[in-house]
C-alpha cells in the first residue's frame, strides 16, 4: 500500500520510483563519461592499455571500472558499441551521396579508412582478438558480437544498391559478394593502418581508391600489365637473338 508523504504530496512508492529513476539516469550518465574517458585513455596510451592504466588516466580507480564493465572485455564492448555505432553512420552518410555502386564502394572504403585512420589505438582496442587482463580473462570485441553487427549492418549497405542495379538471378553473388568484400577491405585497411609511413605507402584517398579497384576489377588490370612487359621483353630478346 502506498503511504501519501505530506510534504511532497506524493505516495511512498512514487517517490521511491523517482529516486530509482534518477539513479538510473546518475549511472547511465557515469557510464557515458568512463567511456569517453577510457576512449581518450586508449587514444593516448595504445591499444594495450591496462585496465589499471585506463582508470589512471581517467583519474579514477581500476575497480570504478570493473563496477560498471565486469572486466576489460566489457570495456572493449562498451566502448566498440559507441565507436562502431560512429563508424557505421558516417559509412552510410558517405554511401548515401553515391550515384553508381562503385561511387558508392568508393565512399564507404573512404571513411572506413578515414574513422579508423582518425585513432587506430581506439580503433584496435575496439577489434582486437585474443586480449588478456593479467588475472585471465579474455578481452575481445568481437565476443560481444558488436563488430560482428557492425560489418553486418555494413554488408547489407553493400548489397542493397546491387540487389537494386543487377536485379534479380544473382542471388549468389548479392549473397556472398559483400562479406567477401568487407574481408579485403578489412585486412587491407588494417595493414595499410599498420604499415609505418613511407614513400612506398599510399596516402589514404589512394589506398581508398586502390581498394575499390581491387573490389570491382580485381588485380587483372596489373596481370595485363605483366604480362605485356613480358612478352615485349622475350620479342626483344628474340629479336636480339636473331640478329647476332
Amino acid at each position: 500500500m502506498n503511504i501519501q508523504d505530506p510534504a511532497s504530496g506524493l505516495s511512498s512508492g512514487a517517490a521511491t520510483d523517482g529516486r530509482s529513476s534518477r539513479w538510473q539516469s546518475h549511472r547511465e550518465e557515469r557510464r557515458r563519461e568512463l567511456i569517453k574517458a577510457a576512449r581518450r585513455a586508449v587514444h593516448a596510451l595504445g591499444s594495450d592499455a591496462n585496465m589499471e592504466d585506463i582508470a589512471g588516466a581517467a583519474g579514477t580507480s581500476k575497480s570504478v571500472f570493473y563496477r560498471y564493465f565486469g572486466d576489460k572485455a566489457g570495456l572493449q564492448q562498451a566502448v566498440g558499441e559507441v565507436v562502431l555505432d560512429q563508424m557505421q553512420r558516417r559509412i552510410r552518410e558517405a554511401a548515401q551521396t553515391a550515384q553508381t555502386p562503385r561511387e558508392g564502394l568508393l565512399a564507404m572504403v573512404a571513411a572506413y579508412l578515414q574513422m579508423a585512420a582518425t585513432s587506430p589505438n581506439v580503433y584496435t582496442f575496439v577489434t582486437r582478438h585474443g586480449a588478456t587482463e593479467p588475472d585471465g580473462a579474455a578481452a575481445s570485441a568481437t565476443d560481444s558480437g558488436a563488430l560482428g553487427h557492425f560489418f553486418e549492418a555494413v554488408a547489407e549497405m553493400i548489397a542493397a544498391p546491387m540487389r537494386s542495379h543487377l536485379g534479380g538471378g544473382n542471388e549468389a553473388v548479392i549473397g556472398y559478394w559483400p562479406k567477401a568484400a568487407i574481408g579485403l577491405v578489412r585486412n587491407a585497411g588494417e595493414q595499410w593502418l599498420n604499415t609505418p609511413d613511407s614513400p612506398a605507402k599510399p596516402g589514404q584517398e589512394a589506398m581508398a581508391r586502390l581498394i575499390t579497384a581491387w573490389l570491382c576489377v580485381g588485380i587483372a588490370p596489373e596481370l595485363s600489365q605483366s604480362a605485356g612487359r613480358q612478352f615485349s621483353s622475350i620479342k626483344q630478346s628474340v629479336s636480339t637473338n636473331e640478329g647476332q
